[in-house]
């Protein structure tokens, strides 16, 4: 069953000044806090070694996912593309923005594009200068982003800014509102607000969920997974996370879910195939 890791951070060239690379004690106690044990590829920073372990749970590529954060850490777009051309058949490149100004966002969106990306991700919450998703001074970026089709990533979930109002989905649903022709991905899936993002989802068509590693094992694991076997089946996304989460413990322990198995094929690969497919990536 082919499978498409829709959150990855490899071990290579400016992931590694990414925090989750270079404070692994920060790293470790959220996975040993999930109940899984770090994954020894991120431990020994070995891209070779990520390969094998993506190998053993069946990934056959991976949503290299930049970040642009002066809280978490940034990686440069040029090393997010380099990565992926250096692996064309391992990663699709995600472009990253951390800007205070409208005029900073749109350049540095403009630089993604010359560099050949097609999907841009925001953490907004976590920037020098905290910003909710639906801060006006991002409008523009969001309306040059839905009048080219180019999908956007949110980090709408988890620790998404400097206190959980930045999770809140008020504001990711005023977004999709606002934007109703805008792909929006809201990677950790929004957690904690499992309930209330399902219920935006339900009236969003524009919005897909990936709940990664805050799907294992967490408070509204069950809610996730009913409204994969109904109508979110074609806009929830496979993600590991990685490194939070090690690669084949968790696809092994996706791939026991009572999903339903035509839902399941989406959610691994179909739904991601999609958005790829509208960033020109297939």
């Amino acid at each position: 069953m082919k499978i498409i890791d829709f959150r990855l951070r490899p071990p290579a060239m400016g992931f590694l000044n990414a925090r989750i690379y270079t404070r692994p004690d920060i790293r470790n106690r959220f996975t040993r806090q999930l109940g899984f044990e770090p994954a020894p590829s991120a431990e020994e920073k070995s891209l070779e070694l990520m390969f094998q372990e993506m190998a053993a749970a069946g990934i056959e590529q991976g949503v290299c996912v930049g970040r642009n954060s002066s809280v978490l850490g940034s990686v440069s777009n040029a090393d997010v593309a380099a990565v992926a051309k250096a692996y064309p058949d391992k990663f699709h490149p995600v472009g990253s923005i951390e800007a205070a100004t409208r005029k900073e966002a749109m350049a540095q969106m403009q630089e993604i594009l010359d560099l050949g990306i097609r999907i841009v991700n925001l953490e907004p919450g976590v920037w020098a200068t905290p910003m909710h998703v639906d801060d006006r001074r991002l409008y523009p970026l969001y309306a040059f982003c839905e009048d080219n089709r180019i999908p956007v990533i949110m980090m709408t979930g988890g620790n998404a800014g400097p206190d959980i109002t930045y999770t809140n989905p008020e504001h990711i649903d005023r977004v999709l509102g606002d934007f109703p022709d805008l792909a929006v991905v809201s990677s950790h899936g929004n957690w904690p607000w499992v309930q209330e993002i399902i219920h935006v989802a339900f009236r969003r068509p524009n919005l897909y969920l990936s709940p990664d590693m805050y799907l294992y094992n967490l408070p509204g694991h069950a809610d996730y997974i009913q409204a994969a076997n109904s109508f979110l089946a074609d806009r929830m996304l496979f993600g590991t996370a990685y490194p939070m989460c090690p690669l084949k413990e968790y696809t092994e322990w996706f791939l026991t879910l009572p999903i339903k198995p035509d839902a399941m094929e989406k959610i691994l690969h179909g739904n991601a195939e999609k958005l790829l497919k509208q960033a020109g990536r297939q």
